[in-house]
């Protein structure tokens, strides 16, 4: 059994970098977790048992005092969700364990070094407002993949904020600020008609198959992009303070040779396996797939079978078919 198994990251992430404000993040995401809660809760988990163990992750964008507000609002939040919703006083489950990653539509491919400093200001908002965990990314990832150099300026850049700017000695610096308080207060109100809104709509799953929440984010990302274009936001080094000549920087270049050689170490595999049993607990997968049974067991068993991910995605894709967007505007 996995008694410690993370049974979800609920990501905001993705729908910060399509386009969505700090309050869709906050309130998307939030309202994901409750949903994720909501199934669990109908399958007979009790709250306690399970709740404590998903995770959430959220985007560190530019806008440092609402990023510190956006992480403060959403632990509130979710411990009175929690409350509210679920009737839990467990102390765990109130908690809010988020991991923050700096914003990688903010890093810009002119101007490349202005990356450093603006994941700096990132970093520091996510560690204000309280991330458990922190990725940073690197400066020339609007480029290419990180080369090691980059990455390591990366890794230093958390570990300057950890070891050298005492902001690890405090619980919320910001507690108290009229400011900060109040923009806190005023996102969990307005993430709240967010949540009205899509229960409305009968919960998360509906509003998605309604394509309101991504009318929401589709919106808000053509505001922000026209506001670039005319100049009422600012972009260093993209539409203020530009320059000519460009600046070259060391890019990574990838060896096709690395994907020849996964390719046959894939091929050997399947050599040696039992391909046998394989098939057979792929089948076991697929017919557990088709009711309600709890694949996670089944998935452990096709692991140690040596069945491959992608074999494994191919067995459930071919029982619950693949998602695609309805379009809508």
């Amino acid at each position: 059994q996995v008694p410690r198994w993370n049974t979800i990251s609920v990501s905001g992430y993705h729908i910060r970098e399509a386009g969505a404000t700090a309050l869709q993040e906050l309130a998307f995401t939030l309202r994901d977790g409750i949903e994720y809660v909501q199934y669990g809760v109908d399958a007979g988990l009790p709250v306690e048992r399970f709740v404590p163990r998903i995770s959430f992750f959220f985007n560190a964008h530019s806008d440092f005092f609402e990023e510190i507000a956006k992480y403060r609002a959403a632990r509130a939040l979710w411990a009175t969700i929690m409350q509210e919703r679920f009737g839990t006083a467990d102390e765990r489950s109130l908690k809010l364990r988020f991991h923050a990653q700096t914003a990688g539509v903010s890093l810009t491919a002119q101007q490349p070094y202005n990356n450093v400093v603006r994941t700096a200001l990132q970093a520091l908002a996510a560690v204000i407002g309280g991330a458990n965990s922190l990725h940073t990314n690197s400066l020339d990832e609007a480029l290419a993949l990180p080369t090691r150099e980059a990455a390591l300026l990366a890794l230093r850049t958390q570990q300057v904020i950890a070891h050298e700017s005492g902001l690890t000695d405090v619980v919320d610096p910001f507690g108290g600020s009229y400011f900060l308080e109040r923009m806190t207060v005023d996102l969990q109100e307005e993430a709240r008609e967010y949540f009205a809104a899509i229960d409305r709509f009968g919960g998360m799953v509906e509003a998605i198959e309604e394509g309101y929440p991504q009318r929401e984010i589709a919106e808000s990302a053509y505001k922000f992009q026209q506001a670039v274009e005319l100049g009422e936001q600012t972009i260093i080094g993209v539409n203020e303070h530009t320059q000519q000549s460009g600046v070259d920087i060391p890019i990574l270049q990838i060896d096709d040779r690395v994907e020849e050689r996964q390719v046959a170490e894939v091929q050997k595999l399947r050599e040696r396996r039992d391909s046998s049993l394989v098939e057979q607990v792929l089948d076991e997968l697929r017919f557990a797939a088709v009711g309600n049974e709890n694949v996670m067991p089944l998935l452990l068993k096709a692991v140690r079978a040596y069945s491959t991910v992608g074999e494994m995605c191919d067995a459930l894709r071919g029982v619950w078919g693949e998602y695609e967007e309805t379009p809508s505007v």
